[in-house]
Parts: structure tokens; sequence; C-alpha cells
């Protein structure tokens, strides 16, 4: 029977009692950190985490004690490559995760050193100036031209692939490039929660990315719950709101007088009228009704009528007053004397025609008719003895 030393079995009991205290526990590959770097790690992470590093055999025997109790915690012998320690610590995997990256910082590349992921040289200007390191870089893979005197990188190019050794080339032209591919810090590789193995790629993760998918699931979950008509508690307030603006939409399009719409078809019946309105060309100022039109004819017509009497009657005055100034106030005493015995006469006449007209005899036909007659007939002569003369020229 071999002898174990006891430094060993302690060594190991410390670790399955560690695996037993906390519920996380992770895998860090510490290959190529500096020692200053990783004692500073360690004072951001004391409160947190637990860091313990020993031979990767003690830690297999280990996690072989442990397989009966911790379920599926042998499967993280696998994961214990380069420089392996073991991280204990109460937060979940993804926060664990979270907290190492934060923590870590750029290197460059070492040869002999492995990539940790693929390692790029973007294009872009270079400081180099035309000489012999064109013919380097073409050999690493990657195109240049010149530009302004430098040498500028055409398209991005990588020149070492993930798992793949540096080169003592590249790493050379990297370091002149001022590349830093290479990652310090505590590289994590699996995380043990409770029966589960989360890889390096699985923890992994953009943040942005995830919380991006997260809301796009999200809405995709809460638009067919609305389609579906689906109640829940994100979706009754979204629901009711839906269903009151189909009903109001309903309400306008039918003219329902409803509460909630009857200001909206007070003012589509407004806008339609004054649409309508503008069509037609119809004027908002008042027509004047046919009445009041005959009662503004009538009286312009009265003040027209009145104008011109007044100004007939300013005429006939003015005229009176020429006629009073041209005859003399007192007529000659014969003209009065002949206006007397003419009225005379006048009344003479007109006794004896009244008497004759008793007697029934034919009235007399007073003076003025039959000095009347006889001009007439005078005026028939005159007209025949004209034509006379006239038809005698003709013949």
């Amino acid at each position: 029977m071999t002898h174990i030393a006891e430094y060993k079995k302690k060594i190991v009991n410390e670790f399955v009692s560690l695996v037993n205290s906390y519920p996380v526990v992770g895998v860090v590959n510490m290959e190529n950190l500096p020692t200053a770097q990783l004692q500073k790690m360690r004072e951001q992470l004391r409160d947190k985490v637990v860091i313990r590093m020993t031979k990767r055999r003690f830690m297999n025997i280990a996690f072989d004690k442990l397989k009966d109790s911790k379920k599926g915690i042998e499967e993280m012998k696998v994961y214990l490559t380069g420089m392996p320690a073991l991280l204990f610590t109460k937060d979940e995997p993804f926060k664990l995760a979270k907290t190492l990256k934060k923590s870590m910082s750029t290197a460059p590349a070492k040869q002999g050193q492995v990539a940790p992921k693929d390692i790029i040289v973007t294009a872009g200007p270079t400081p180099f100036s035309p000489g012999p390191v064109i013919s380097e870089l073409a050999s690493a893979g990657i195109k240049t031209a010149i530009e302004a005197g430098k040498i500028v990188v055409k398209s991005d190019a990588v020149v070492v692939k993930k798992g793949e050794k540096v080169s003592s080339a590249i790493a050379g032209i990297l370091a002149r490039l001022g590349v830093e591919p290479m990652e310090v810090g505590l590289n994590l590789t699996a995380v043990y929660d409770n029966g589960t193995i989360f890889t390096k790629e699985v923890l992994d993760i953009d943040e942005e990315e995830f919380m991006g998918k997260i809301k796009t699931a999200y809405n995709s979950a809460i638009g067919l719950a609305l389609e579906l008509s689906f109640l829940t508690k994100e979706t009754t307030e979204m629901m009711v709101s839906k269903t009151f603006s189909e009903a109001k939409t309903l309400a306008l399009s039918q003219n329902i007088m409803a509460d909630a719409v009857k200001g909206e078809i007070m003012a589509k019946a407004n806008n339609e009228m004054l649409a309508l309105k503008s069509k037609l060309n119809i004027s908002d100022a008042p027509k004047e009704k046919p009445e009041e039109k005959v009662e503004e004819v009538v009286k312009e017509e009265k003040q027209e009528v009145k104008k011109e009497a007044g100004e007939e009657k300013k005429n006939v005055k003015e005229a009176e007053k020429v006629e009073e100034i041209k005859e003399p106030k007192e007529k000659p005493k014969q003209e009065k004397s002949k206006e007397k015995a003419n009225k005379e006469e006048k009344l003479k006449e007109k006794i004896q025609v009244e008497e004759e007209a008793e007697q029934g005899k034919p009235a007399a036909e007073p003076a003025e008719k039959v000095e009347k007659k006889g001009e007439t007939k005078k005026e028939e002569k005159s007209k025949e003895v004209k034509t006379k003369k006239s038809q005698d020229k003709q013949s």
C-alpha cells in the first residue's frame, strides 16, 4: 500500500470542502498571466471570488471524490488546461463571467502563445514608409498599398486563427503595427452550477445583443397575444384601449352620436359643409330679400321725385319772379273794358242758348265755333286750289 503525504491529502480535502461550500465552481487558465496582474485581480475579487491554484492531478482527485455528491462535477476535468486554477463563488455563472471580463486587459502577442480568438489586422493607414516591410506584410497575408508616401492596409486580414500558435514573424509584425490581440487576466474556460456546465462560448455573450433579443421576443409575444385576444396582465390594458379605438372609429364612420365622438362628428360635418360651399362657390355674405330691394328702389324713386318736384317749384318760382318783373302790376283800362265786354257777350249767348233750348229750337252755335267753321272752310278751299294747280302743272 502506497503512502500518501499528509499535505497532499490536506490540499485535496481543502478543494473538496470549497466545492461543497460554494454552489458555483469555475475553471480559469492563468497561462501567461503576470504575477503583478494576478495579485491585482485577487485584490479586486477578494469579497466575491475565492481563487485557488494547485497541481492538475490534485484537482482531478478532488472532482473524483465529489462525483457522487455533485452530479457531473467530474466532467470539469476536461477544462483543466494550461495553468488551471479554480474559482469559488456564490454569484451566478454569467455574472462571474462578466466580472472577469471587465478585469481583462490587452497585451502584445508573444512567440508560441495560442491565439484565444482570431487575430485580425484591420484596414487602415500604418506608420511605415515604403520599404522591406511591404514584403513582410505580404508574407503574413496582408494586402497593402502606398498612399501619400505611407503604407496602407487595404482590407482586413486574419493573420492567426483561433487555437493556433503565434510565430515569431507574426509576433514581430503585430508588435510593429501596435496590435495587442492577447487578453491578460483570468481566462475563464468553464463554470459548474448545480449539475450544469457552462462553457466559455456560452458565457461570453454580448449583453446588448442578448437584451435586444429578449425585447424582440417580448414584443413578438405581446403582438401574438393581442392578435389572439389572449388576456394577460400585460395585454389587458392594451386590448381595452384597442377595443375603444375600434369602437370610436366605427362610431365616426357611421355618424353615431356617442359622448366620446360627438365633438369630432360635428367637426367632420362642419368640414364637409365648408368643402361643399367651396365647391359650389357659395358666399358667406347675407343675401338681401326681394321685399327689402323693392322698398329701397321705391325710396330711391321717391327721393328722386321729391328732388325733381323741388327743382320744378324752384324753377316756377324763379319764372314767376321774372314775369312779375316783366309784366306791370296793373293792366291798362282798355284791356279791362274789353274783358268785361267779352264776358257780357258770352253770358248773353249762354242765356239765348238756354231759351232756344226751352222753346225746342236748335241751339245757335257760339260765335267762336262759327268763326272756326269759316276758317276751316277757307282752308279747305285753299287746299283744293293748290291741288288743281299741281294737277295742271303735271298735265
